[in-house]
């Protein structure tokens, strides 16, 4: 009698799923030195496992920041369907700065830089929030020269400002999420000195 294939698949995705997070704890502790070994002795995976999911740990880095990006655009195509725009667009800033704030791992970013998939599922992410804008500006609630190429960079803006004190609250980052936000409302608005730059 043959073997069930399923409970192999179901294994095979809990360990990918437990690689996953072990290597985002273990990146966010050690940097871009972390290794292989520590990261599956945190997963309680041989090694081998980890390079049966990922043939190199730039292959492991690349799934980490892809999925980041996949999570982020579910969030947009979810806030698409809200009934008011404004409302939507400062939601979506506040659970990515959120995310960022429990753990920023936007340094990996660096690694793949040249990799096809991760910069489809980037590009994905940029079109969502460029919508979420384009939704926004048109009821008015943010101003006629925001797009979403200004936004997609504002990403990690609250968090990193909130970083550079030795000890900021936990909170701090919403502080400078306001901020932003209201710099992006018509009200009071000022030509911005540059033109937008260009998603490429």
């Amino acid at each position: 009698m043959a073997t069930p294939v399923r409970p192999l698949r179901a294994d095979a995705a809990r360990n990918r799923e437990l690689l996953l997070t072990a290597a985002e704890e273990e990146f966010a502790e050690r940097g871009l030195d972390a290794s292989i070994a520590d990261i599956a002795r945190r997963a309680g995976v041989a090694k081998g496992t980890v390079f049966h999911h990922f043939a190199t740990k730039e292959e492991l880095i690349a799934a980490i920041v892809g999925g980041h990006f996949t999570a982020l655009t579910t969030v947009a195509r979810r806030l698409l369907e809200a009934a008011d725009p404004g409302a939507a667009l400062l939601e979506f800033l506040t659970v990515a700065a959120e995310g960022l704030q429990q753990q920023d791992l936007t340094f990996l970013q660096t690694v793949t830089e040249g990799d096809s998939e991760v910069a489809r599922l980037q590009g994905r992410l940029h079109a969502d929030i460029g919508a979420l804008v384009d939704r926004a500006r048109d009821a008015g609630a943010v101003r006629a020269d925001v797009t979403g190429t200004d936004v997609m960079l504002l990403i990690c803006a609250p968090v990193h400002a909130a970083g550079f004190l030795p000890t900021p609250a936990p909170d701090l980052w919403r502080r400078y999420l306001a901020i932003i936000f209201d710099g992006l409302r018509p009200e009071g608005a000022n030509p911005l000195p540059q033109p937008a730059p260009i998603w490429t």
